[in-house]
């Protein structure tokens, strides 16, 4: 489940993140309805994050994009990729509000270049190396348009606070 951070993300135009809680407590059975109530009972795993760098017309322009699972008990369980999955395809997608869309060759992401498994992650999701930095000892991956298949969206929905 994604929910946008609380604070400056509402004004921030340079910034998006998302919380990722769990939703293992949901019970499949009971209304679906999201409420603050429902949402303050679902542990806090990680967030997901993109940051716009620069003005879209200009030419170094790009948006850097960061996951991170906290909570060591909910790493290899796929939440990572749809996670991604999902913010790829709000922040792509051209019914987006502004600043959105950004445009699919502009997402960066850079990682430590001992995580192979954020490395896999990213090439999955149609990321391709292309830039390793050894002074900061991470690699550069930028869209490239490998991935098999789309990305998988959702619902918006909103939540009155």
């Amino acid at each position: 489940m994604l929910i946008p951070s609380a604070g400056k993300w509402q004004v921030d135009e340079d910034k998006l993140t998302f919380i990722l809680l769990s939703g293992a407590s949901l019970d499949a059975a009971e209304d679906d309805t999201l409420t603050p109530e429902r949402l303050s009972g679902l542990p806090m795993i990680g967030d997901v994050n993109l940051f716009l760098k620069g003005a879209p017309d200009e030419d170094d322009f790009e948006v850097e994009v960061e996951i991170m699972i906290a909570e060591p008990a909910y790493r290899r369980r796929g939440i990572a990729q749809t996670a991604l999955q999902l913010l790829l395809s709000y922040a792509t997608d051209p019914a987006s509000p502004s600043p959105l869309p950004v445009p699919k060759d502009r997402l960066v992401a850079r990682i430590g270049d001992k995580n192979a498994p954020s490395i896999r992650l990213f090439e999955k999701l149609g990321f391709a190396i292309t830039k390793r930095v050894p002074v900061f000892d991470e690699v550069e991956l930028r869209y490239a348009g490998t991935n098999k298949a789309p990305w998988i969206s959702g619902t918006v929905k909103t939540l009155n606070v």
